[in-house]
């Protein structure tokens, strides 16, 4: 293959990478929104089995282009698609064509970063670089780094993490072919033995249809009169989806019918018994009380379950798909749809049941551990939810006895197989697991099942349960089946990669990249505060953990204990009752793991990094940013073991965040390098230092490039820690050392004082912003004379009932209004509030013109009234102020 390299000013010297000098956050987030929402068609390879918290692959890409790329004379790029390298793309002589690479390098910077963006969809390789990750959690950082031909290291505590990682790493050099026969294998063993359970009498004609899934519901006895309560919180078995999409199947709960409802929140009639009731009205009330329909005692269900033991569960319903029917021409209503579980399916669960009870030889292929107590299984602060409360003592408490049976024949097969084959059909059962247990739901929207970790992060006991067909019908979510064809895509990706990218606003595909993914890896699984790597690698590209982020170690135990089975003495790490706990760098109150731990344990952790850098290496991370505390806490860690801030960068978030709480706002990059020795400054001259590094990189931005004023706030933040971190530890205010949080606090003043941007011009923002959310008022407020926390007092948003903007017709905004008009008769009023009263009053048919006299309107208010009319398409707004045919109310 021919490739095409070189340099305009040969070999030399630099100082500054190009993610120092400048980041492409516009065109990284265009891809981003986009990928977030469709990762398996961008990077099958990161959905062959769940993990959480995942970074989006093109930033980790963006983020290796911009690390990794120093040396002209040591990159090459290829031509996807094109055996012999040409870059037609570059000059006007294809046949010609070269890329003069040290020119888009140099030309990264603040203002106008995107040179360098021209490779991203191009097969680029570099020479002798070495990159850690030593939180590599789902791996997308090394995989990366790996499609640049960097030889990759990575580590995680959690073996889960490992055995992942190490599955998305290894599939570049992995036999497809080989990989079908084994499916191929594992099919004809077992797939018929565990589908003869999960068969229903069609109902539209004398055959058998497939299972989808099956309807269940649990069950306690009133304390009272003793009578069967099923607890059912609402009647809805699905949307009408097969039927009419507006139109609802329930649950007759006189006749156990499954019946078609215009409404399911309005009172109706059940076609077969003419029963009439209303389908929301069910016997679980808020607070997790249950009522007896018949004598109206009502009970705590967590009581309940330890007084009588356990709840008891009733198959009602099933939905099912029908080959014969589908054959046959059938519309989609008849060879699909819902129906009240009858004898036949009573006995086939039952007789799986039977056969479990007498397969000695299965037990070991299910786990034996006990479900161990902690953050999210026992209830906290963390997660309200309680396991043990319910009833469940052992994993396999979570599965019904024809799941362990069909889940155990499955993994008996694959054990039979060996080496690679073994481990990604264990990897495919593994994630199948999520969506073939008792704490799956059904989501109502999408008719289908959602997996047992669907509130991200806990295991909520479910009262109506969802059991899937584990092998899987032609129709159905989380079905190994499903879950094998995500990794074979997955193989097949990793061998031959493309990229993705953003061309005139529409979503493009390159053709397939010759370099596959994982060439030159090791994988450590540990505590990587034990690493002892010493002046290594010329990059470290991560994501560190977040102090109160998913705490993987208790989540990732539903997988491990299932892994364990097959890979217990083969792995370390697959050798304990549990994954590691106390060794996780994460608050924990279960284990008494407070801030302060996090805080200490996080600089031991950069510490070790400091140590596995070369000295002009650099640490290219992602972080979860909120407030001038974080900001402080993470500046303070990476100061004090030496490291210097360089950059940061705003970009957007992942598929999911799964942090708690509002301290959530928005993803940074932070960029750092190695340090030996910081120089004394007065707090005097570096406040000046640091004014003028805020104006001058505000400045640039705002007349460069198309940010919003939180990014720019966040990268005019970077600037000013870059001049701060030159003299951390040295920084005398009145013969006093400041601490980094004293200085990020500071900073922030800096920033905001030169602005005079407030409220108000915030809340237009959120005003003109689509899909707005919280993490929006963190985002706009940020480089602002506003916070968060002077929106919410204002009622500009609130977060009661789900994210709401206090628009003129919100409630709880208009009582805030209301309350100053009524109180001091506007002397207090905002602007705003002013605009906002005078419209409600208007839509209410109010006098405003006594008011609009009153408050004598100013140029300022006018300004206003226009600007909301423009953002909103509503010039009521500024006809309230000057239109006598409607201020004359």
């Amino acid at each position: 293959m021919s490739e095409q390299s070189g340099s305009s000013s040969g070999q030399r010297e630099r100082t500054e990478l190009p993610i120092e000098r400048g980041f492409p956050i516009e065109r990284v987030n265009e891809i981003a929104e986009k990928e977030g929402k469709a990762g398996m068609y961008y990077r099958p390879i990161y959905t062959m089995h769940k993990w959480w918290a995942r970074r989006l692959g093109c930033v980790f890409r963006a983020v290796s282009l911009y690390t990794l790329l120093d040396d002209p004379e040591r990159v090459s790029v290829f031509e996807p698609g094109h055996e012999s390298g040409t870059l037609a793309a570059y000059g006007d002589d294809a046949e010609n064509a070269t890329v003069d690479i040290a020119s888009l390098i140099d030309g990264v910077d603040m203002s106008d970063p995107e040179s360098l963006w021209e490779l991203y969809p191009k097969d680029v390789r570099v020479e002798d670089k070495k990159v850690l990750d030593p939180f590599m959690g789902g791996g997308t950082s090394l995989v990366e780094a790996s499609r640049f031909g960097a030889e990759v290291v990575g580590n995680d505590l959690n073996p889960v993490a490992w055995f992942v990682t190490k599955k998305e790493l290894e599939a570049g050099q992995t036999d497809v072919e080989e990989l079908q026969e084994a499916f191929e294998q594992v099919k004809e063993d077992v797939a018929d033995e565990i589908t003869q359970y999960y068969k229903t009498p069609c109902p539209n004609g004398d055959h058998e249809a497939d299972v989808m899934y099956n309807f269940w519901v649990k069950e306690l006895d009133c304390v009272s009169c003793g009578h069967t309560v099923p607890l059912f919180k609402d009647y809805r078995v699905a949307k009408g989806r097969y039927e009419n999409d507006d139109k609802y199947n329930v649950l007759c709960p006189d006749c156990g019918s499954v019946t078609l409802f215009d409404d399911w929140q309005s009172e109706g009639v059940c076609d077969h018994c003419g029963h009439g009731f209303t389908p929301k009205e069910g016997n679980v009330s808020r607070g997790g009380k249950y009522n007896c329909p018949d004598c109206g005692q009502k009970y705590q269900i967590t009581d309940a379950i330890e007084e009588q033991g356990s709840a008891s569960m009733r198959l009602y319903a099933v939905e099912y798909y029908c080959q014969d029917c589908h054959d046959s021409g059938e519309k989609k209503s008849i060879h699909k749809g819902y129906k009240k579980a009858e004898a036949k399916d009573f006995k086939l669960f039952d007789e799986a049941v039977k056969e479990w009870e007498q397969r000695d030889d299965l037990h070991e292929y299910v786990p034996d551990e006990k479900i161990p107590e902690g953050a999210i299984t026992a209830a906290s602060s963390v997660s309200g939810n309680d396991v043990f409360q319910h009833g469940y003592e052992d994993w396999s408490d979570m599965f019904t006895k024809r799941q362990l049976l069909s889940s155990a024949k499955l993994l008996k097969s694959i054990d039979n197989q060996t080496g690679e084959k073994r481990e990604y059909l264990l990897l495919a059962f593994s994630d199948s697991m999520l969506f073939n247990n008792i704490f799956t739901m059904y989501n109502y929207r999408r008719n289908n099942v959602e997996s047992a970790l669907h509130r991200m992060k806990s295991f909520p006991p479910q009262n109506d349960v969802i059991e899937g067909n584990l092998w899987g019908a032609k129709f159905g979510r989380g079905t190994f089946q499903n879950m094998w064809d995500m990794v074979i895509r997955g193989v097949e990706y990793a061998k031959r990669p493309t990229e993705r990218y953003i061309q005139d606003g529409e979503s493009k595909e390159t053709p397939e990249f010759t370099k596959s993914i994982g060439d030159d890896i090791s994988l450590y699984q540990g505590d990587m505060r034990k690493l002892e790597f010493k002046d290594e690698f010329d990059a470290i590209i991560t994501d560190p953990p977040y102090y109160d982020n998913v705490i993987y170690s208790e989540v990732s135990d539903f997988f491990y204990v299932w892994q364990k089975i097959l890979l217990e003495g083969e792995y370390p790490g697959f050798d304990k009752e549990s994954t590691p706990r106390a060794e996780s760098i994460v608050t924990n109150p279960f284990l008494e793991k407070t801030s302060e731990d996090f805080e200490s344990e996080l600089e031991e952790a950069f510490t070790v990094v400091r140590q596995a850098l070369k000295d002009d290496g650099i640490i290219s991370f992602t972080y979860h940013h909120s407030d001038s505390e974080s900001w402080g806490e993470l500046l303070e860690s990476l100061c004090n073991v030496g490291f210097h801030v360089t950059a940061t960068y705003p970009i957007a978030a992942d598929i999911s965040k799964f942090i708690s709480g509002e301290a959530v706002s928005f993803d940074i990059v932070v960029v750092a390098r190695p340090i030996d020795d910081t120089d004394p400054a007065s707090w005097k001259s570096l406040r000046r230092d640091i004014y003028r590094t805020a104006r001058r990189t505000r400045k640039q931005l705002e007349e460069n490039r198309d940010l919003s004023r939180g990014d720019i706030g966040v990268m005019e933040m970077g600037a000013c820690f870059r001049e701060y971190s030159k003299h951390h530890g040295k920084v005398q205010r009145d013969g006093e050392i400041m601490s980094a949080k004293e200085v990020v606090q500071e900073i922030y003043g800096i920033i905001q004082e030169a602005s005079d941007i407030g409220v108000e011009d915030v809340f237009i923002d959120l005003l003109d912003t689509a899909n707005v959310s919280y993490d929006d008022v963190n985002k706009l407020s940020r480089g602002t004379n506003a916070n968060p926390e002077d929106l919410k007092e204002m009622r500009l948003y609130n977060q009661d009932d789900g994210f709401e903007i206090g628009t003129w017709d919100n409630e709880k905004r208009q009582a805030y209004i209301q309350e100053r008009v009524n109180g001091d008769g506007g002397d207090h009023l905002s602007n705003l509030d002013k605009l906002q009263f005078l419209r409600y009053r208007y839509e209410k048919g109010q006098a405003v013109q006594n008011y609009v006299e009153k408050w004598d309107v100013d140029d300022d208010m006018r300004e206003l009234a226009g600007r909301l009319a423009d953002v909103t398409g509503d010039d009521t707004y500024t006809r309230v102020l000057g239109d006598r045919d409607i201020t004359s109310y």
